[in-house]
């Protein structure tokens, strides 16, 4: 999920992906709406007033929805869950602070606000740890919605890019992993919360760990200079995510195929050297596919990978080896849908498949 911070300037406030990309919803200064990723259909809308945080359960009823202080009924430090069937509040959880974040998964609900992060049982609502955490103004965390990997990510300095990891359902640190040397501005844990993919404010590095020993399995780089990395993102795997792909401030999308990167260093001939180097490292900068002025520049922009189909190694080399749909928003208010071909020679090629306007879509049975 982007975050609210600095999209007070656009239309949308906020926009979130459920736990397996099949819906999204966004929040404006009116209310929310959500749709089904897969057909384009708005499937609920409700002018309630502003709200810059709208985090869904999977493909329930359940909505965690958080305020934009722009009406006194909707404070920032307000959390409330919300049933959309019945249109009722089930609960409201209320903080001494504004609340930056808000995660769920079918267990768990995490709060994050500037300084603390609070975990909850989800059905009881009881209180289950608090993380006391490094000042955290952009509210980042990453949390992975497995229940076997069920892992949250957090800053663990302000000054340099270091990640806390913390198992939420054991309730205990997992690691620390010194990812960067600036502070982070994004990051990501794999669904299965085996990966995590971080980027700092200068914005040139994405960097990839594996989460159980904290080693670093890839180093990409986004560009040469400076840009804003606004989101990331894996793609779906229940083993090592086959891409990873980041929105930047510069209006580029960047899809970096990390199965690809591993599958050319496993056909080169093994070495001593070989079998010890960290995967792709050196030559990461090769595994780099951009579309460029896929938004507007400096529009803050979300993406995810909502489906990868990998084709047989025993095709032919010109033919695809990963085709990936991406989705993109824009806080600026548009849907916009991309196929992504990769190639055996590592060539990419990308078709717009789909694009529409979030504000002015209507649906003939919404909820209002």
């Amino acid at each position: 999920m982007v975050n609210q911070s600095s999209s007070s300037s656009y239309p949308i406030l906020c926009a979130s992906f459920n736990q397996d990309n099949s819906c999204f919803a966004i929040a404006t200064r009116d209310g929310i709406k959500i749709f089904d990723a897969n057909s384009g259909r708005l499937c609920y809308e409700r002018a309630i007033g502003a709200f810059v945080i709208v985090e869904m359960l999977y493909a329930s009823s359940l909505l965690a929805i958080v305020g934009a202080g722009e009406q006194a009924s909707l404070s920032p430090r307000r959390l409330c869950l919300f049933n959309i069937t019945t249109g009722n509040a089930l609960r409201d959880l209320n903080f001494l602070t504004s609340i930056l974040a808000v995660r769920v998964n079918r267990k768990r609900l995490v709060v994050t606000l500037q300084e603390k992060t609070y975990i909850y049982d989800i059905n009881s609502l009881d209180i289950l740890d608090t993380i006391d955490t490094v000042p955290n103004f952009k509210g980042l965390c990453a949390f992975s919605p497995s229940l076997d990997g069920c892992f949250l990510a957090l800053p663990a300095s302000a000054t340099k890019g270091s990640v806390l990891v913390y198992n939420v359902m054991e309730h205990h640190s997992h690691c620390e992993i010194d990812a960067h040397r600036s502070p982070l501005t994004a990051m990501v844990l794999s669904s299965n919360g085996m990966y995590i993919a971080t980027a700092s404010e200068q914005g040139t590095i994405i960097r990839v760990h594996l989460v159980s020993d904290a080693t670093k399995s890839y180093s990409f780089r986004r560009g040469t200079y400076p840009s804003t990395i606004f989101s990331l993102s894996f793609g779906p795997s229940m083993q090592l995510p086959d891409i990873l792909v980041a929105t930047s401030s510069s209006g580029s999308v960047h899809a970096f195929p990390l199965g690809f990167a591993l599958n050319q260093r496993s056909r080169r001939p093994s070495s001593f050297l070989g079998s010890i180097i960290p995967e792709s490292v050196n030559d990461a900068s090769a595994h780099h596919h951009v579309l460029h002025n896929a938004s507007p520049a400096r529009v803050k922009s979300y993406a995810v990978i909502r489906k990868v189909d990998k084709v047989a190694e025993s095709s032919m080399s010109e033919s695809a080896a990963y085709r990936a749909t991406i989705s993109l928003i824009t806080y600026s208010g548009y849907f916009l849908e991309y196929s992504l071909s990769i190639n055996h020679q590592n060539e990419s090629s990308w078709i717009l498949e789909r694009e529409f306007n979030l504000l002015t879509v209507i649906s003939e049975c919404v909820n209002s």
